[in-house]
């Protein structure tokens, strides 16, 4: 991401997009920005594993929403930077309609129970509170699969699971190319469709909501 993101800077692309599907999951703090549950969102990688201390995950072995924030807005100003995160950080969103068969909430809880208990219940800080308040110019476009106090979940879908946003938002974004952002966006709440308690997001200065996905403003 940081060879793409410098890439841009040389000029020798003029927009990202970065689709991230993965699970969330959260560590202790450490830039000292989350005054609520202490606690930094973050994205889990393929090899995600225990610290040292075994009380939470390995900081090596997964991506800080904090990480992801400064990539993306210390491009270049005016650079069109587009975020699709497929992913959930917090399981105190979990409703009884994430657990039904065929459902699969993208949750994965800190590795101990006293991790657990530190972040349960509490208000959790992501990706889309950190951009918000950023000049126009800079401020990424953010698809999200839901709310920061819901669960993104995988659905069953003609035989294998696949995001549920995702099942939903790549048809709608197929079906006519030249709809706004806005318009996408409420396409892919056929989520409600499926019974899916997730509600999709989109943060964007407003310029960018009436453009096509992938134009800039």
């Amino acid at each position: 991401m940081r060879e793409v993101v410098d890439r841009a800077t040389l000029g020798e692309v003029d927009r990202l997009v970065f689709s991230l599907s993965s699970h969330g999951t959260q560590i202790p703090d450490l830039s000292g920005d989350e005054e609520v549950d202490h606690a930094d969102e973050t994205f889990a990688m393929y090899d995600i594993h225990q610290g040292e201390d075994s009380d939470s995950w390995d900081t090596s072995s997964v991506i800080v929403d904090d990480e992801l924030h400064a990539l993306l807005t210390g491009v270049l100003k005016g650079l069109l930077v587009e975020v699709v995160p497929v992913t959930r950080h917090s399981g105190n969103g979990l409703t009884s309609l994430d657990f039904l068969p065929g459902r699969r909430p993208r949750f994965l809880p800190p590795p101990t129970s006293s991790r657990i208990e530190t972040v349960e219940g509490a208000d959790p800080v992501g990706l889309r509170d950190l951009i918000k308040g950023k000049p126009a110019k800079q401020v990424p476009v953010l698809f999200a699969a839901c709310r920061p106090d819901q669960t993104a979940s995988d659905g069953h879908f003609a035989g294998q699971y696949k995001g549920a946003f995702t099942h939903y938002l790549i048809p709608e974004q197929k079906s006519d190319v030249t709809q706004s952002r806005s318009h996408l966006l409420s396409g892919a709440k056929g989520l409600r469709w499926g019974k899916f308690a997730q509600l999709a997001q989109l943060e964007a200065p407003a310029g960018a909501k009436k453009l096509a996905f992938a134009h800039a403003w």
